[in-house]
């Protein structure tokens, strides 16, 4: 039977940085599907020249109200995106919220399954209305 690490497999860790040995430092196993999804969030497509469509719209959405309109709008590109571009997982759930404590927040609340292992996750992506 095959390990989680051979299931899910590694990649560069996000943010790229310098591992102890002075190499890239590399993710894997729990954190490597974690931080695909932040790079997805994170990107706006156009950003990367030879996969210009890439990314997620939520970036349409920076100077936006903060208000449940914004919400659902962001709700809505943040499914497309995952489903689109993280095939690792089963997208359960997406719930998009206005911070209680801070203005111009919206917390983004991602609810998922990883494919090969059953493994239910879920994680809270912070976007920032005003940059």
């Amino acid at each position: 039977m095959a390990t989680f690490k051979e299931l899910v497999g590694s990649g560069i860790a996000f943010p790229p940085q310098i591992d102890s040995r002075g190499e890239l430092a590399l993710t894997a196993e729990y954190n490597e599907i974690q931080q695909s999804i932040y790079v997805i969030l994170g990107t706006a497509p156009g950003e990367r020249v030879m996969r210009p469509e890439f990314g997620c719209y939520i970036h349409d959405y920076i100077f936006a109200p903060s208000n449940l309109v914004t919400a659902a709008a962001v709700q809505t590109v943040v499914r497309q995106a995952l489903e689109r571009w993280e095939p690792r997982i089963i997208l359960k759930t997406v719930n998009v919220l206005p911070s209680n404590g801070k203005l111009g927040v919206l917390l983004i609340e991602i609810d998922y399954e990883v494919k090969s292992t059953s493994d239910e996750r879920s994680l809270v992506f912070p976007f920032y209305l005003l940059p």
